[in-house]
């Protein structure tokens, strides 16, 4: 699950909430289960389990499920309205010893930050659970001395969603194996065929740069952070050329709808047929389809602008300051398990990061009603083929990220600043992170 964008201010205050977290670490229990028993069973102990998600996770029938299988258990979802205020209340519920849910689910895009702080978490290390995720996703979890702070959920490979009915009328192909040919290239082809399509069209190509920008950045290896921890990002030519591009396609040639992701305008736009096509990593999909009910002509195609990118993807933490740590790892685990994995996917597109739901006959078969019947399984599973690597990503990536994309929502969206200014900003606001 991917986090919405921040001001700047938020984003600086990150270090703030770093030192106070820091200054109370360490001391608990970190609750770690050596003989884990999924059936979370507490000796016929009523008990109630809170998990915190935020975004779609595809749980809602599943956390029900689990309840009619554990008599003496009752679960709370709490859903976090942003994937920032789950963060921030995460945050201060660490830095307080109390307040955090039983199951905390944490976006890639801020599991280093929290990875600072192994003891605020419990050891997830279970042989149990040994090869059930891709390498890549565990190691991430993982810290140095072998610790497993979270239990991957889903993965975000990604794809493009586009309205056929759009297309038609601009003259373009709808059928979805056409237009994954007529998008096979790289961001400067993506933008080319845009062009051609503002121009027969009185919608925009893509919703905004900095949502466009989120499959752009990941698709570089080392961006902000270099592994010694250095920040790269005001100096790293990848960057910049990256800004540039956006920018110049966003403002310059036309082509964005200037809707800040998870705006009011952003969903608005959904139901004004303001865009033709935006990134969708699988997670996407549930979202569109709430934003956009009742209007039809949503389709995807199998394919990426630079071949594969990841967008996004979560975990399941369990923080040691709970009172049922063990009966939380279990309910971790079971929700992890691939077999519940293909069932969110089937709920919210949330595309499983296991071994085995990847193999799986029914995700590869799974199709999606609202996307004119695409196959999504399939297309999902070429998707997350097509990526070659994972970008490194330091403690401060959500804090650049997030100064970044403030700097492209000054130009495109707010249209407060031009692209020479903002970049000014944003190198302003990285010094400041210190």
């Amino acid at each position: 699950m991917q986090p919405t964008r921040r001001t700047i201010t938020a984003a600086v205050a990150t270090t703030a909430l770093t030192l106070s977290l820091a200054a109370c670490g360490g001391g608990a229990d970190e609750g770690s289960n050596d003989d884990n028993d999924s059936s979370g069973e507490a000796g016929g102990e009523q008990i109630t389990l809170t998990v915190a998600t935020f975004n779609e996770f595809g749980y809602e029938e599943l956390l029900t499920e689990y309840e009619s299988l554990h008599d003496n258990i009752t679960v709370e979802h709490v859903k976090a309205d942003t994937a920032d205020n789950a963060r921030d209340a995460l945050r201060n519920s660490l830095g307080a010893d109390s307040g955090a849910a039983d199951i905390e689910a944490i976006e890639i895009d801020w599991l280093v930050e929290f990875m600072q702080y192994p003891d605020k978490f419990a050891d997830l290390a279970d042989p149990a659970v040994e090869g059930r995720w891709q390498d890549w996703k565990v190691d991430a979890a993982t810290t140095e001395d072998g610790k497993l702070i979270g239990y991957g959920t889903d993965n975000g490979p990604q794809a493009i969603c586009y309205r056929a009915d759009l297309f038609e009328e601009a003259g373009l192909p709808t059928d979805r194996d056409e237009v994954a040919a007529l998008l096979e290239g790289d961001w400067q082809h993506y933008f080319d065929v845009g062009k051609d399509f503002v121009a027969a069209s009185d919608a925009a190509w893509f919703d905004s740069a900095n949502a466009t920008w989120q499959g752009m950045i990941n698709q570089v290896e080392v961006a902000y952070q270099d592994e010694s921890g250095e920040i790269i990002a005001t100096t790293n030519p990848e960057v910049k050329e990256l800004y540039d591009a956006v920018l110049t396609a966003a403002v310059d040639d036309e082509l964005s709808a200037g809707l800040g992701q998870w705006s009011a305008d952003w969903n608005d736009g959904f139901q004004q047929s303001s865009f033709a096509t935006m990134l969708c990593p699988g997670w996407m999909l549930g979202v569109v389809e709430g934003a956009a009910e009742g209007v039809e002509g949503w389709d995807v195609a199998n394919v990426f602008p630079g071949g594969g990118g990841n967008w996004g993807g979560s975990y399941l933490t369990v923080p040691a300051q709970g009172d049922h740590v063990e009966e939380a790892q279990a309910l971790a685990t079971w929700l992890t398990d691939p077999e519940q994995q293909i069932k969110a996917f089937e709920a919210k597109g949330t595309f499983p990061s296991q071994v085995e739901a990847l193999e799986s006959e029914t995700l590869l078969a799974s199709t999606n009603a609202f996307f004119n019947d695409a196959p999504t399984g399939e297309i999902f599973v070429d998707r997350a083929n097509a990526i070659t690597f994972q970008p490194h990503k330091g403690p401060d990536y959500f804090s650049i990220n997030t100064a970044l994309q403030d700097a492209l929502t000054r130009v495109d969206v707010d249209g407060t600043d031009d692209a020479a200014t903002s970049w000014d900003k944003f190198v302003a606001d990285v010094e400041a992170l210190g």
